[in-house]
């Protein structure tokens, strides 16, 4: 099955709620009035667009209305497609890969998914003939030193670890310091994820940050951060991502569990009020669910009338 498919099927409840709902208001009527944009308005709140973005894309339909002097509904169906599209284009899904040593830091709050994405996005560069090694950040509970541990062997991949309780920044140098040794290609750090609300979580993922930016640094390594949001949680990972991104400056996103909801807006959401790239969306439970963002597929998937 290729991606595209595993793409739609994953996106079945926010095609079957959010999608055919806003076809249903393009259809459903003969002409262009204010009913049809409070209608859409409504939609678009309820699916996770998020306010700021369901009045950005109000806007630029009503000038697309006057510019292109449309009056049938269905014409401006294709223009709201074109228009989810052009807010999520500048995206760059994925990783690039420049550096003899490439560091993600990895963050989010504990049930979002962190160590499965880690553990598919280890598999994936293995698999490409990247050397790869795991350090395990998350030092507040020794099942996430296990969890990693377990990937690690199953991967065949190592894994940097200390006891439970230990300084996460000591891992993370640690960490650093074994993969230059090591002329590993791609290390990826694991990060504690409790309560998003905790400050002193936050002083410690800066810590660990400064530490893994002054080690790269030095022998010019690559350092990203990616945070992990469930999408099912919707207008909440929006909250969590400003105060991730206020603390560490976020380099994308890694949005999972969309097959688990039917506001798959979060999407637009995401990338237009924290102008974050989304760099992975995840639709299922295997590794090949995870996969690079890419918009045009995206809006594809979800406007597609082929099953």
């Amino acid at each position: 099955m290729g991606f595209l498919q595993r793409l739609k099927d994953g996106l079945k409840k926010t095609k079957e709620s959010f999608v055919n709902q806003v076809t249903n208001i393009f259809t459903g009527r003969t002409n262009i009035d204010d009913d049809l944009f409070e209608e859409l308005e409504e939609v678009l709140i309820q699916a996770d667009v998020g306010v700021k973005t369901t009045f950005t894309l109000i806007e630029k339909l009503k000038e697309d209305v006057d510019q292109e002097e449309i009056t049938e509904p269905e014409e401006l169906m294709d223009y709201f497609q074109k228009e989810l599209q052009s807010l999520l284009q500048n995206d760059e899904g994925g990783f690039k890969f420049d550096k003899d040593l490439n560091i993600i830091m990895v963050v989010g709050v504990n049930g979002a998914g962190k160590t499965t994405t880690i553990a598919k996005i280890a598999g994936r560069y293995k698999e490409e003939g990247k050397k790869v090694m795991l350090a395990a950040g998350d030092t507040f509970r020794a099942g996430a030193i296990e969890q990693l541990q377990i990937w690690g062997d199953r991967l065949g991949v190592n894994v940097i670890a200390q006891q439970e309780g230990s300084d996460a920044a000591a891992v993370a140098y640690d960490a650093v310091q074994s993969a230059r040794a090591k002329d590993v290609d791609l290390l990826i750090v694991d990060t504690a994820g409790r309560l998003h609300t905790q400050t002193n979580l936050m002083e410690e993922l800066k810590k660990v940050k400064r530490v893994i930016d002054r080690e790269a640094a030095e022998i010019s390594a690559g350092v990203e951060v990616l945070l992990v949001l469930d999408a099912t949680t919707g207008q909440n990972a929006i909250s969590q991502a400003k105060l991730f991104n206020d603390a560490v400056d976020v380099d994308g996103v890694a949005l999972t569990k969309l097959d688990g909801t039917a506001k798959g807006g979060i999407v637009i959401a995401v990338k237009n009020e924290l102008d974050i790239p989304i760099k992975l969306i995840g639709v299922g439970e295997a590794a090949e669910d995870l996969q690079n963002f890419d918009p045009e597929e995206f809006i594809e998937a979800l406007f597609s009338s082929e099953e």
